[in-house]
């Protein structure tokens, strides 16, 4: 189609428009690289922008040789591969059947998971739940009380729904059971979908802090954002011994600032390096998954 030339000026425009943003978005994040990558003196001089000054891997070293972001690391890592395999797994087992008509009871079971979306128990009755039922300073309190999702449950069971019911008959014919076409015909065919809600879930377990705030007092069990989140609040290199960290940094040869930042980029770096894998799959999933009722 052939656009006018006043359309012409409005797409221009926008390009400009959206490319300043997203240079404004990025602004922050390279000056955090920046920081990373400075010296001391550089970095309390003022000197440091958008570029690294007096270029320098101390902070790199510092921070990775530091057992408590290492153990924070390795919490979150096992979080986020573990629970978005339970949580896509559990999501698949539950969107399935309710993607059927033929399922009695399927309208009262998708009217209560979208109810749990509206209103919550509250954040007391969560917290004596968990306590009763023993999650209180466990692994599996990361796991088990955020096991599914209301809202990736429908957008899973919209994309089920568009699966060409021949395919199932067929394999039913063939003598396939309800799991083995799941696993055979429908997951291979909803890839986009189960792409979207494991990005979903991979991002949510890694940045989550909240949960251990409230249920883990147990230092050995802290996620990684709430490792940063402590670096950050006190204003310090680490905390100290009595805290349960060790105090190995001297904050007298290394900024502060340089500390975090490295910090902040070692955190951030796997969710940039597995989210280009999944994004081509995102739209895709997101748009299929919410457009068919």
């Amino acid at each position: 189609m052939r656009l006018t030339r006043g359309e012409r000026m409005i797409s221009r425009l926008n390009v400009v428009l959206l490319g300043l943003f997203a240079v404004l978005a990025l602004l922050p994040f390279l000056h955090v690289v920046a920081q990373s990558f400075s010296s001391h003196q550089a970095i309390t001089s003022g000197r440091v922008h958008l570029w690294p000054v007096d270029f320098s891997f101390e902070a790199y070293q510092k921070v990775l040789a530091e057992q408590a972001f290492l153990n924070a690391f390795q919490v979150s890592l096992l979080r986020t591969v573990i629970g978005t395999a339970v949580n896509v797994v559990i999501t698949c087992m539950l969107a399935y059947p309710l993607s059927k008509s033929y399922i009695q009871g399927r309208s009262a079971i998708m009217f209560l998971i979208v109810f749990t979306m509206l209103f919550s128990g509250g954040m007391i009755p969560t917290f004596l739940v968990v306590k009763a039922t023993g999650l209180l300073n466990s692994f599996w309190v990361y796991i088990i009380p955020g096991a599914v999702s209301a809202f990736n449950v429908i957008i899973m069971k919209n994309f089920f729904q568009s699966v060409p019911l021949e395919l199932e008959e067929s394999a039913k014919i063939d003598g396939s059971s309800n799991v083995g076409t799941l696993i055979r015909i429908v997951v291979p065919l909803s890839m986009p979908v189960i792409a979207t809600i494991t990005l979903f879930h991979a991002v949510g377990h890694w940045n989550a802090f909240f949960d251990t705030v409230l249920y883990v007092t147990d230092r050995k069990l802290f996620p990684l954002q709430v490792y940063l989140r402590e670096l950050v609040m006190f204003n310090q290199s680490n905390i100290s011994n009595n805290n349960g960290y060790s105090a190995n940094i001297d904050s007298t040869l290394l900024a502060l600032e340089s500390l975090k930042a490295a910090a902040l980029i070692a955190s951030t770096l796997p969710i940039l390096l597995v989210y280009p894998f999944l994004q081509k799959h995102f739209v895709k999933g997101i748009m299929l998954g919410s457009v068919k009722g």
